[in-house]
């Protein structure tokens, strides 16, 4: 398709994308628009130096590689050159969302999606401003190059955002019911949940005390141990943090103790769900990558460059936000792995702790923080009163070593709207979760 200069490595993205986004604040339409439009990244290297350039004009993408190239110093051996080793020659045709695709349903099919909700929010005297949002994206990527990929395929996500603010005199407080799939009727489906998440919310409001700080043994929901493994160890895990940093080299050994041993962590960009990633954007197929398991530090993340900097093999996640940013190395699906105990096993061993169900946010590396949404405290194995808590901090480390138990049974979620933030490169799309998770020892304010 494209004439690709001798002596370089090339590679061309090219990706056309349909989106939609619609948005309500108390039943006045703010937003409504779709979009579709088209852009191509290309990229040469030259065994020393990358060279790299976006553009929308498709017409003219062999003109963009012959003018990166006037740049390039042509070299003879580049096929030899470690990096380049590293590139996959996949080839095919790989469109799994021909048959459901978001373009295919109507402005108005989604309008009455969000539209049918607004009597059961505007019933309820205890919300006092509401948004909803739909939100969905449709790409196919075709991706060539010198190293003989040429390869077409497909993604896409979809998915409803409804956020509150509750008031009860002087009592305040605000959440969010977020749902979303790659397909439409799902979302549709999920979103069906609402109505019995709001009289939850409510009832946090009228009830929940502020928690007594202290350490307790906590249990975790998928959605706050899949925060927790993203945030506090998957970012630990993309290899572009350790280039050019022996120390970080000799402490990050594979093979190394790092958390319990009923502790596995995966990434996995097959996994339906707005972490999918058929191909990531050097033209590798993802796999399953054991971050951690059993306790023991397995492998991490990677690009072609990251992979033959430190010599180990391809993973699938060299991602970029758009055609308009060049890959880097970043997650896809990130989870723990299921246990072996049920949810009633898991809080029946309980005395007295406490579970969090959502968050409003976390972070951390050496040391994470977690800001929950909705909390309850445990007793005598049961989820009790509702609890407002600060926040929920500990070294990450310790954390991964007290974790004693997983239910049996693994959540995934997704989100149509935010993602992750890397290098100016927010939101891409990820996904995460896990089982129920205890952690004994967990520093609750």
């Amino acid at each position: 398709m494209f004439k690709f200069p001798e002596g370089l490595y090339t590679d061309v993205r090219i990706e056309e994308v349909f989106e939609t986004k619609v948005l309500f604040t108390l039943d006045k339409l703010e937003e409504m628009k779709t979009r579709r439009y088209s852009g191509a990244f290309i990229r040469i290297f030259d065994g020393s130096r990358w060279y790299y350039c976006s553009t929308t004009d498709i017409a003219n993408i062999q003109k963009e590689i012959d003018g990166l190239a006037a740049y390039a110093k042509p070299n003879k051996d580049i096929n030899s050159n470690p990096v380049v080793k590293k590139f996959k020659a996949s080839r095919g045709v790989y469109m799994k969302f021909e048959k459901y695709s978001i373009k295919d349903i109507t402005g108005e099919e989604k309008l009455e999606f969000l539209i049918k909700y607004f009597p059961l929010m505007n019933s309820r005297p205890n919300i006092k401003l509401w948004r909803a949002q739909y939100i969905d994206k449709h790409e196919v990527k075709s991706f060539y190059s010198s190293a003989g990929a040429d390869i077409k395929f497909d993604n896409q996500r979809a998915g409803a955002s409804f956020s509150f603010r509750f008031a009860d005199g002087e009592r305040q407080f605000s959440e969010s019911f977020k749902k979303a799939s790659n397909y439409f009727d799902e979302v549709k489906r999920h979103a069906e949940g609402l109505e019995a998440y709001i009289l939850k919310c409510e009832d946090f409001l009228k009830r929940a005390k502020p928690v007594e700080p202290g350490k307790y043994t906590v249990i975790l929901s998928p959605l706050a141990a899949g925060v927790f493994a993203h945030e506090s160890f998957g970012h630990k895990s993309e290899a572009d943090f350790m280039l050019g940093d022996e120390s970080m080299k000799k402490e990050w050994i594979i093979g190394k103790k790092v958390g319990a041993e009923i502790l596995s962590i995966v990434d996995n960009g097959l996994e339906a769900g707005s972490g999918l990633v058929q191909f990531d954007d050097d033209g590798t197929r993802p796999e399953k990558t054991y971050l951690i398991k059993n306790g023991i530090l397995s492998g991490r993340l990677h690009s072609a460059a990251t992979a033959a900097e430190l010599g180990e093999e391809l993973t699938g996640n060299s991602r970029a936000m758009s055609f308009e940013f060049e890959p880097i190395v970043r997650m896809t699906t990130t989870y723990i792995e299921a246990g072996n105990k049920t949810k009633e096993e898991l809080f029946g061993e309980v005395k007295d702790g406490v579970y969090i169900e959502t968050i409003k946010h976390g972070s951390g590396l050496s040391t994470f923080t977690m800001a929950p949404s909705l909390a309850y405290r445990i007793r005598d194995g049961r989820i009790a009163e509702p609890l407002n808590i600060a926040v929920v901090t500990g070294n990450v480390f310790e954390t991964l070593g007290d974790i004693d138990g997983l239910s049996d049974k693994l959540e995934l979620l997704s989100f149509a709207e935010g993602g992750c933030g890397k290098m100016d490169q927010w939101p891409l799309p990820v996904g995460f979760g896990g089982p129920y998770m205890r952690v004994k020892n967990m520093n609750v304010q």
